[in-house]
């Protein structure tokens, strides 16, 4: 079995770190960046089945090609998808409701919403998926959402520990619906997947993440008196627990963060997972 990769413990406190200019609120759509290796095409595959074509989110897909041959995967990809899938050819703006497919011989970046084809490494192990996952994580903060399916060894694991050091959410598939499950066995031991579900169930949560985000926030309305006072006790054990003062950031924001952590634990109200925080002080 293959080590899971080194990971630096992150605090679930990134539910209210602001990421680089928070993407002005409602101005950018998420980003899923999908990973996988060998049994890829198959768990692409099932994953994509289950999407309807509207939920509003772009799919960057990253999977391990052999430089050698041309890909047939966006063909193959196309069949069991409701959404436009491509191969990324050169700069390309990520559209929502699409799915963009890695080209053989390049990795992916991406920079303000623009996907890039830099060329694959000429020496050394190349780890395209980690790669492309901390590049989202740095351009989309919480708006970024990774997911690690079937695959050998570990890459993935390091870029889905950005993802949720920016706020965003992370999936591992889960191991017995894997065809090779050291990829996602790496990333579930690491701790950074929030879910660990099948390709079918990834693909409803992400609906269901998509449906979430679609509603709107509106500033000091999100969350309101008496809850206020329950938030005001959040952000004093977050302040305790981290050193960093949130009280002064956006209501919205803070309250979109919190929501979303609330549900990946489980919580319905503020004052079970204010007691939950003070119980648990590391997922402060």
């Amino acid at each position: 079995m293959t080590s899971p990769a080194a990971v630096t413990p992150v605090s679930a406190v990134a539910i209210a770190r602001p990421t680089p200019e928070e993407h002005a609120e409602g101005s950018s759509f998420p980003i899923v960046g999908l990973g996988a290796s060998a049994g890829g095409l198959e768990a692409f595959t099932q994953l994509l089945s289950h999407l309807p074509h509207d939920t509003g989110m772009a799919f960057v897909l990253i999977q391990h090609l052999d430089p050698s041959h041309e890909s047939h995967l966006t063909e193959l990809l196309s069949k069991a998808s409701r959404m436009p899938v491509s191969e990324v050819k050169g700069e390309t703006r990520v559209e929502a409701n699409h799915v963009y497919v890695i080209p053989p011989r390049c990795n992916l970046g991406i920079s303000d919403g623009v996907l890039q084809t830099p060329p694959r490494p000429a020496s050394g192990r190349n780890m395209p998926i980690d790669s492309f996952l901390r590049a989202l994580a740095a351009d989309r903060g919480s708006q970024a959402l990774g997911v690690v399916l079937s695959g050998t060894a570990s890459d993935g694991t390091l870029g889905l520990q950005a993802i949720k050091a920016a706020g965003g959410v992370t999936f591992a598939q889960e191991v017995r619906t894997a065809k090779f499950d050291s990829m996602p066995r790496s990333a579930i031991a690491a701790g950074v997947a929030d879910f660990v579900l099948s390709p079918a169930a990834i693909a409803r949560e992400l609906v269901a993440i998509a449906r979430d985000s679609h509603s709107p926030v509106e500033p000091r309305r999100a969350i309101g008196p008496p809850e206020d006072a329950e938030l005001a006790r959040i952000l004093r054990l977050v302040r305790s627990a981290s050193g960093v003062d949130f009280t002064h950031y956006k209501h919205s924001t803070l309250a979109r963060r919190i929501k979303r952590r609330m549900t990946l634990r489980g919580f319905e109200n503020l004052e079970d997972y204010r007691r939950h925080l003070e119980q648990n002080r590391e997922e402060a």
